[in-house]
């Protein structure tokens, strides 16, 4: 068993990991005296003069004694100094008390109840949130502390779709490492399929066959992705929007500007940007603008000013795009 410090300061602006921490403290707290040698605090029973009474309080709790206190972000440094400084500086035998502030803007753990938990030679921590521009860094140094390589583009690509929480960006790593194993090297291919739900996996590959003019793997995409439910009135504006955005690229590419030029230019992110430069690199810019008139004959026909059906009409454009 660990030996307990008297107390611990868990805050910060990362709610999840101040949360995981606040779990595993508890579960160890129980582990070691059982449930009923762990006392929570929160709400209104969590202020610096309860606290205070709390642990002046005598207590029949065989071996060491737990308090768990929520919610201190919300505490006032003269209400510290009162009641709960001259506590913590003579705290009772065999007791540790642990306090968690979930830090948001103004409301931050308070700066008396810090100096107070490292008088009384506990611990405090902070748990802080990164910027995103720090997190491809931060996911690939993660990545290579659980034993796999993962390519910048790919802790970019993990980022757009996993989302900014550090938390769940390093639940994805771990699936990653632990199905792929040490030493691989993860790319974006790894990434998304592992990241990406199955269904927009499949959106994905049936809009990359249509950009690619493959026309055969489109089309069997398309049918596959119908046969599963997904809507026409979904389908046709990806069609479209990635069509667009290659033939904007095109045009700038065609009237000179260099691939760094149109990537300062464009906003998205720049793994994106540089694979619809490639894919617009690899066409011609007469044939993205056939493909997006016939896309916009496609997008009115779909708001029933056509004879023919949603998914005729959609394979007739499919085919004329493709060929």
């Amino acid at each position: 068993m660990p030996a307990w410090k008297p107390a611990f300061l868990i805050h910060g602006d990362d709610h999840g990991r101040v949360a995981e921490r606040r779990a595993r403290l508890r579960e160890m707290a129980e582990a070691e005296s059982g449930s009923g040698g762990v006392e929570v605090f929160e709400g209104d029973a969590s202020t610096p003069e309860l606290i205070a009474l709390a642990l002046n309080a005598m207590t029949f709790a065989m071996g060491q004694r737990f308090l768990v206190v929520d919610g201190v972000e919300r505490w006032k440094d003269a209400d510290v100094k009162q009641h709960l400084q001259p506590t913590l500086a003579s705290m009772p035998v065999a007791t540790t008390v642990a306090f968690f502030a979930r830090e948001d803007g103004r409301a931050k753990a308070p700066a008396a109840l810090v100096a107070a938990v490292q008088a009384a030679g506990g611990s405090v921590a902070t748990e802080t949130l990164l910027k995103g521009k720090e997190l491809p860094r931060w996911a690939i140094g993660e990545a290579r502390r659980l034993g796999v390589d993962l390519e910048s583009s790919a802790a970019r690509l993990l980022i757009d779709l996993v989302g900014e929480r550090q938390q769940r960006l390093l639940r994805e790593l771990e699936k990653l490492a632990l199905e792929h194993g040490p030493g691989t090297v993860l790319g974006m291919d790894e990434v998304r399929a592992a990241a990406a739900p199955s269904a927009e996996q499949q959106v994905w590959g049936f809009v990359d066959a249509l950009v690619a003019r493959n026309g055969e793997r489109a089309i069997r995409a398309y049918l596959e992705l119908r046969a599963q439910g997904e809507s026409v009135g979904r389908l046709i504006p990806l069609m479209a929007r990635r069509i667009r955005e290659l033939e904007a690229i095109a045009a700038r590419l065609d009237a000179g500007e260099s691939p760094a030029q149109v990537k300062a230019a464009i906003k998205m992110p720049p793994w994106m940007a540089d694979r619809r430069i490639r894919d617009a690199r690899g066409t011609d810019l007469e044939s993205l603008r056939t493909a997006v008139i016939a896309l916009a004959d496609l997008e009115t026909a779909s708001r029933g000013l056509s004879e023919l059906s949603d998914d005729t009409a959609t394979l007739r454009t499919i085919v004329a795009i493709a060929a």
